[in-house]
């Protein structure tokens, strides 16, 4: 292999406790995410400009534990009218986290 190419080894990313909670906005409750849990999936919200390397250090620092897979979907606002005027909903960013097995997070109850 050529020089060209340079290996970058992963570090783990380190979060403060404010910047945990800038991360993560709200857990969502909805039907679907609900069904999620029964196979070790949590929904959150959280910011537009989070990654999942910080969505993971996040859930893992805030909630004391093992995440496995983060996945993230990011939601684009709808177009609404209101009273014949046209709005936007604001975008944002939903993240699924699966967690290791004997992991649980209760949604319900705050942090």
């Amino acid at each position: 292999m050529s020089g060209r190419f340079r290996v970058i080894p992963r570090t783990a990313t380190v979060l403060t406790r404010q910047q945990m909670y800038d991360v993560i906005r709200t857990p969502v409750i909805t039907e679907k995410a609900t069904n999620a849990s029964e196979h070790n999936q949590v929904t959150f919200r959280v910011a537009l400009t989070a990654t999942k390397r910080e969505v993971k250090a996040a859930v893992e620092g805030l909630f004391d534990v093992k995440v496995d897979a983060v996945n993230t979907i990011r939601v684009q606002g709808k177009i609404k009218r209101h009273r014949g005027r046209i709005g936007h909903r604001s975008d944002y960013k939903k993240a699924i986290v699966t967690l290791a097995q004997g992991s649980r997070i209760d949604v319900t109850t705050g942090i």
